[in-house]
């Protein structure tokens, strides 16, 4: 035994006690939300040229750059709002999106590698477009969805993209929500709903009338990924017979599910991988508390393995290829970086640094988003993300909880700007995965059918609780946030909780159910009577909804509250926000309001991340603690 001197123990005082912790920087908010150097690479099919999005006029746009050469090219020039996403349509021609204010009515655009030849594909008033096959062997002409006939449903169109010239290839009868295309990309599929049953129709030919192939209650998954590659069979996402979603073959001739290609015990299958060139199965995707793959095929495998093992220490996705799939780009994360893309010659197997995507955030000063779980009142085990402050005790903190969006969706592991602003600020940020989130079967998402604002917000609740019970958070000062369903459940938690909550920040959140469901976009009306029988019907539910709706309970509402709203939101309304900040006007209450004019569904224009976040900050400050940057004023 080893016996310190008075010496040694002076030293081992100083040492633990004399020496400061190192406090981490206050990081600009601007830091966190302004628009990456660069992102969203591709690469062409020949493998020639390089594409990504960058700022330009603080809008991201659109450059292309030959492969080892230093000339770059600009071939957007959007100036009131970012390009929304692009793709290459052969080797020469660049296909984009682009909505206005946010009313998430695409148009398709098109222009050549070198700028030039601009031409708006769909240049229509109130209608949306989308894709149904880029048609990756024709260079001149793709497949095209358009809600133009009936803003309700969508129609497919053959479109030249050099010119515009389309023509009707498919009339929706009404019940059709998606259709799909065999590796020929002929139209053999088209998915049906009557807001309670989905269907599959089947056709062997072009020439001949759809017929249906099979039908199940919504509540059941039977959906086509591709085709097999003779064109004959399907591989699907099913869970008939099972809780957790697998991918199966689908034997056509025979109406029925063969071979399961691939399930988890714990966690539905969302993807099936295949090589293109090598007509194979490669592999699929699965989240835990993370992505996940599962690889079927060697090449893959060593592909991976090589890039795991210059890479390590980061997550890894392949974003793109070329069509002869000796050339990938690849991009890394993690939860405290949002990595770098890189360019990966499968051949050589050479690795080259194209770009880190934010390199003013250092990694060091990033905080951790740990995997939790807790018991919710009733037994259920809910999934979630911790993220603690970082060089601070994680003992009787400030607290933020965040619900996600959808609600039939989930939180993922992976750098989140958000938390990292907030853990930033010295707080910590809870996220669950309440029920009815995606990824844990079939019962984990029923159990949540009416329970708006109702067991799915006890779940939110009771998180909240384990952290206080946990010691992490000081109860008198816990504050709420979230956009869209996490919005909803802001303003659910400031009336059925109120003193939970010291404060809350409600970005586009239903508070009205009656009114929400009345003003549903155009094209979501085929899916009524699925709305109807998981959140509840208007008349039928009347009671229920009326007691799930934050609106009709302002009365309980004791927290400071922020609400912000995009003018243009065609999925939560602006009434949304605007009848819950009338109504606590009328009670004298003075709520803060950011409303942007040429906003939607969340702001996607850097200045006004700014304004809202910088807000945020200024907000939860007064009513937290915390820490705070410059002081810019709150913006109503």
């Amino acid at each position: 035994m080893k016996i310190l001197t008075p010496l040694l123990l002076f030293a081992v005082f100083l040492t633990v006690f004399a020496q400061p912790k190192e406090e981490v920087p206050l990081i600009p908010m601007k830091d966190f939300f302004k628009n990456p150097d660069k992102r969203s690479y591709s690469i062409s099919p020949d493998g020639e040229y390089l594409s990504w999005m960058q700022p330009w006029e603080t809008r991201m746009n659109v450059f292309v750059q030959n492969i080892g050469e230093d000339e770059i090219t600009q071939v957007t020039f959007a100036k009131e709002r970012d390009i929304a996403g692009y793709f290459w349509k052969g080797n020469d021609r660049i296909i984009y999106i682009q909505d206005t204010k946010g009313d998430e009515n695409f148009r398709l655009y098109a222009v050549d590698r070198d700028g030039k030849n601009q031409k708006d594909l769909t240049p229509f008033e109130k209608v949306r477009a989308g894709v149904v096959d880029d048609l990756k062997d024709n260079p001149d002409e793709m497949l095209i969805q358009l809600n133009q006939r009936n803003p309700q449903i969508f129609d497919v169109y053959r479109i030249d993209v050099n010119t515009g010239e389309m023509n009707q290839v498919a009339e929706n009868p009404g019940n059709i929500t998606g259709w799909i295309t065999d590796h020929s990309g002929k139209l053999r599929i088209a998915l049906t709903t009557d807001g309670v049953s989905t269907g599959i129709l089947y056709r062997d030919k072009e020439e001949d009338q759809f017929k249906e192939l099979v039908t199940t209650n919504f509540k059941e998954t039977l959906y086509p990924v591709f085709f097999t590659f003779d064109n004959k069979n399907l591989y699907m996402i099913s869970n008939i017979g099972r809780d957790k979603a697998a991918i199966v073959a689908y034997n056509v001739a025979e109406n029925k599910e063969g071979t399961i290609i691939y399930e988890n015990p714990d966690y539905d299958v969302s993807n099936l991988m295949y090589s293109e060139k090598r007509k194979v199965l490669i592999g699929v995707l699965f989240t835990s508390w993370k992505n996940e793959y599962e690889f079927f095929d060697d090449e893959t495998k060593e592909i991976y393995s090589d890039l795991e093992s210059k890479l390590e220490g980061y997550e890894i996705a392949v974003t793109g290829n070329n069509r002869n799939e000796d050339k990938f780009l690849v991009r890394t994360y993690s939860d405290k970086s949002l990595g770098a893309y890189y360019f990966y010659d499968v051949n050589k197997k050479e690795l080259k640094k194209l770009v880190d995507v934010s390199p003013w955030l250092k990694e060091e000063y990033m905080a951790d988003q740990k995997p939790i779980s807790y018991k919710t009142r009733d037994g259920f085990t809910i999934h979630g993300y911790l993220t603690l402050p970082k060089g601070v005790e994680a003992k009787n903190l400030p607290v933020v909880v965040h619900p996600h969006g959808g609600p039939w969706a989930r939180d993922n592991w992976g750098f989140n700007p958000e938390l990292q602003f907030l853990a930033n600020r010295g707080y910590a940020v809870l996220q669950m995965n309440f029920r009815g989130s995606t990824g844990y079967g079939k019962n984990f998402w029923m159990i949540a059918f009416k329970e708006c604002g109702k067991k799915m917000q006890d779940d939110i609740t009771d998180g909240v609780n384990w952290l206080i019970e946990e010691g992490i958070a000081d109860p008198d000062r816990i504050g709420i946030y979230g956009g869209s369903y996490g919005g909803y459940a802001t303003l659910a938690g400031v009336t059925f909780t109120p003193d939970l909550y010291a404060c809350a920040v409600d970005y586009v959140g239903v508070s009205n159910i009656f009114s929400w469901m009345n003003a549903i976009p155009p094209y979501w009306e085929p899916y009524r009577e699925m709305i109807y029988e998981m959140v509840g019907h208007p008349q039928k539910d009347s009671l229920l909804l009326r007691d799930a709706s934050p609106i009709f309970h302002i009365a309980n509402i004791k927290a400071p509250l922020f609400i912000a709203q995009g003018t243009n939101d065609p999925r939560v309304p602006k009434a949304e926000s605007d009848q819950i900040v009338a109504a606590l006007k009328d009670k004298g209450i003075d709520v803060p309001y950011m409303v942007k004019d040429n906003e939607g569904h969340g702001f996607r224009n850097e200045e006004n991340r700014f304004d809202f976040y910088g807000s945020m900050e200024q907000f939860f400050f007064k009513h937290l603690g915390g820490r705070v940057g410059e002081v810019e004023g709150m913006k109503e």
